[in-house]
């Protein structure tokens, strides 16, 4: 039988962030300048799976639902992603838009949070991202009943077979069903490891239509 007195100590486990400070005054203007100024750096120190971020969404009776998702374009006032607009996460964001973000980048001791509203992204955006899919995933998009129940993974695999033999001979077709969400932000928060747990956190948030930045206790 196992041991688990690690498990069973998780609450002595702890690690000193000392990679770097963020100061308020050398920030962009704009969280999404200042985000992706991050993001790239994520990218260069090779952390793995830069652009996973946990979208959040909730129910139409207040149940949240968390899941990791991944970044697909940036514009100048939001973050794209793209699903089954079927799926849990789309009927949900169709009865209630505010969603959240979080990108966490160990690697870095660096976290971001987003707040904000989700809205559909033109189907023409969403047809474009899609034609540069590689063919398995457009596949995919079309097997997948996402979210919903199935008898099991053979079921799963029969419809996929289904789908490849259905467009064999054919350029696959963009499905109505999936497309791309935009996730406009209202706040942005930034935060960066420090030392006995005495962090940097820095929020931009939209006061009489312009961005501001405010210093948050650890």
């Amino acid at each position: 039988m196992s041991d688990n007195s690690t498990i069973n100590n998780i609450h002595n486990l702890r690690i000193s962030y000392k990679k770097a400070k963020l100061k308020i005054e050398d920030l962009a203007c704009k969280p999404i300048e200042q985000f992706k100024t991050w993001l790239e750096d994520a990218i260069n120190s090779e952390t793995l799976e830069p652009t996973a971020m946990s979208l959040a969404t909730v129910s139409d009776s207040g149940q949240p639902s968390l899941r990791t998702v991944l970044l697909k374009g940036i514009t100048e006032n939001g973050f794209i992603f793209y699903t089954n607009y079927e799926s849990r996460k789309g009927n949900e964001i169709n009865e209630n838009s505010k969603v959240s973000l979080c990108f966490l980048w160990k690697e870095l001791e660096r976290q971001v949070t987003i707040r904000g509203n989700a809205e559909r992204t033109s189907q023409e955006t969403s047809k474009q991202y899609f034609s540069s899919r590689p063919k398995g995933h457009q596949i995919s998009a079309w097997a997948s009943t996402q979210s919903a129940e199935i008898p099991n993974r053979q079921w799963m695999i029969d419809r996929e077979e289904k789908i490849t033999s259905r467009f064999a001979s054919e350029e696959i077709p963009y499905p109505e069903f999936w497309g791309g969400f935009n996730v406009v932000p209202k706040e942005v928060e930034f935060w960066q490891g420090r030392e006995n747990r005495f962090h940097d956190r820095v929020l931009y948030k939209i006061v009489a239509e312009n961005w501001i930045k405010l210093r948050l206790s650890p």
